[in-house]
């Protein structure tokens, strides 16, 4: 068995993400829907992004955010995720790094441009993303190396790798590394459209035990189990995965195992600003707690105090240090 290098170790897609403020108007004229995430085009992406006001940009995509905010609590962490070698893969290698975070997946050097999601924030803090692939779609098998996969406590994947075949596969072959080598296998269901398209593949990696540890937000469960009835998607998830938590917004999360339900609150906000990666951040404290050892509410807190923090300004990913944020909390020591 390989030694033990890094707590967490997430697998995604590549993206720099383009963040501006608009109203709800502005969603309806360009067709999209509230809330949700889309794939699109080049040219559906230029048009977009010419339609958009002021923007900042700053490097994201889910996994990767989650295991910036790992980092951001002190966990030794890495990340597989494919950009270009172009002026937005430069940014986002270089800002991954700076966050402590090990990346050496090896950059294109054709196809497509490095991946952008643009995030279009509403007056209610509520995120709605177009996300240009590009680059990321193209992660191979070949950029799983077996070592680094198998020195990992937890491997994180997005449920957006399940789009493109061969990335598919990359996330496969990740997961039996993991396994083989006694590790554990985490998986966020990422959006319900996501579901809605890969709804009994998703069900199979959860039953079949490839997946250690399910994310979700309560939308995306009831789209899993494919009902409106909250309480009858978790006892149909009770039965099928081994340990779950699922996000509720302010409601905080439930932790579910085969054993039992248990709700933990979510952490105190003064203003919600910007939603966007929420989910992502929550996930990053509750790997953290989880991978060393914690207490599975003491890891729901630290998820809950990381998604509050990162609600509270612009951006998905932490703007001061979690770690101490935590330890202020006294959730870690």
């Amino acid at each position: 068995m390989s030694a033990l290098r890094y707590d967490v170790l997430g697998i995604g897609n590549a993206i720099v993400d383009v963040i501006a403020h608009a109203d709800d108007d502005f969603l309806v004229k360009q067709g999209m829907q509230k809330g949700t995430m889309a794939l699109i085009d080049e040219a559906r992406a230029q048009a977009i992004y010419g339609a958009m006001g002021p923007a900042v940009e700053s490097s994201g995509g889910s996994a990767a955010n989650t295991i910036v905010g790992a980092a951001s609590f002190g966990a030794r962490a890495a990340f597989v995720g494919k950009v270009k070698s172009d002026e937005l893969g430069h940014a986002f290698a270089h800002d991954i790094r700076a966050a402590k975070v090990a990346f050496h997946t090896k950059p294109a050097s054709h196809g497509p441009s490095t991946a952008r999601c643009y995030i279009i924030v509403t007056p209610d803090g509520e995120r709605t993303m177009n996300t240009y692939l590009g680059a990321a779609q193209n992660l191979r098998p070949d950029d799983i190396d077996a070592e680094t996969i198998a020195s990992a406590t937890i491997v994180y994947l997005e449920g957006y790798l399940w789009d493109p075949p061969q990335a598919k596969q990359a996330f496969v072959k990740a997961a039996t590394i993991a396994h083989d080598s006694g590790r554990q296998v985490a998986l966020t269901l990422s959006d319900a459209f996501c579901v809605d398209r890969y709804r009994s593949e998703f069900l199979d990696l959860i039953r079949n035990g490839t997946v250690d540890i399910l994310f979700a937000n309560e939308r995306e469960l009831l789209s899993l189990y494919e009902t409106a009835d909250f309480d009858a998607a978790v006892t149909a998830l009770r039965g099928d995965a081994a340990l779950a938590v699922v996000t509720r917004s302010e409601k905080g999360c439930v932790i579910v195992t085969r054993e039992r339900t248990e709700a933990v609150p979510a952490a105190s906000v003064d203003r919600v600003v910007d939603v966007t990666g929420a989910g992502d951040l929550f996930a990053a404290g509750f790997l953290v707690g989880h991978s060393r050892g914690k207490d599975r509410v003491i890891a729901a807190r630290l998820g809950a105090l990381a998604a509050a923090e990162v609600i509270q300004h612009v951006g998905a990913r932490p703007q001061i240090s979690l770690k101490a944020l935590a330890e202020q909390n006294q959730l870690l020591s």
